[in-house]
């Protein structure tokens, strides 16, 4: 069984994540550790988990629309999706919550059938309104006690993977993932 743990997850969570349409995800802090590297002449760097990476593209490929989301204006984000080739990556987003409904409108969701994963104050507009709210274990205190569910991993760390996988799993699409790379 490609996802056998699943059991370990609480049935609410589980419920949850068999929803889940629409994933989005705060790139700093979340999809990064949130420390940012800024060279002498002020152009950052951030490292991003290859095992996030690879969740992210197996979730769009298995039906699951993906958005990057962040507050900050940074090429390095707008770089991560295109490389990933998200159509949904949303740069210097002051109101996570209305863009969450938007992006429900566009694509014919509830905000029920969205997860979002964030880990600072800026993403609780849409935490409060997702089905399924996540944040990385590293996430502010404020953040962690306001979530449906927290990660064992931290941000930048393969947190958002745990999430993906979850998803996956829950939904009954770990086995056909799993097949699609033991051939």
């Amino acid at each position: 069984m490609a996802y056998a743990h699943l059991a370990d997850y609480p049935a609410d969570i589980r419920e949850r994540a068999a929803r889940v349409r629409l994933a989005c995800f705060d790139v700093d802090g979340t999809l990064t550790d949130g420390r940012l590297w800024l060279d002498a002449e002020g152009r950052e760097l951030k490292a991003f988990d290859i095992h996030d990476g690879m969740g992210l593209r197996l979730l769009e490929e298995h039906g699951v629309r993906v958005a990057l989301v962040t507050a900050r204006h940074s090429a390095v984000a707008e770089a991560r999706g295109r490389e990933l080739r998200l159509t949904e990556v949303h740069i210097g987003v002051k109101d996570k919550r209305a863009l969450l409904e938007s992006l429900c409108a566009k694509y014919g969701h509830t905000p029920a059938e969205a997860a979002m994963m964030g880990d600072d104050l800026v993403d609780l507009g849409a935490m409060g309104i997702a089905g399924l709210a996540v944040a990385p274990a590293n996430a502010h205190a404020w953040v962690k006690e306001r979530v449906h569910w927290r990660t064992r991993a931290g941000g930048g760390q393969g947190a958002a993977r745990e999430l993906c996988d979850l998803i996956l799993g829950a939904q009954g699409k770990a086995e056909a993932v799993l097949a699609g790379f033991l051939r």
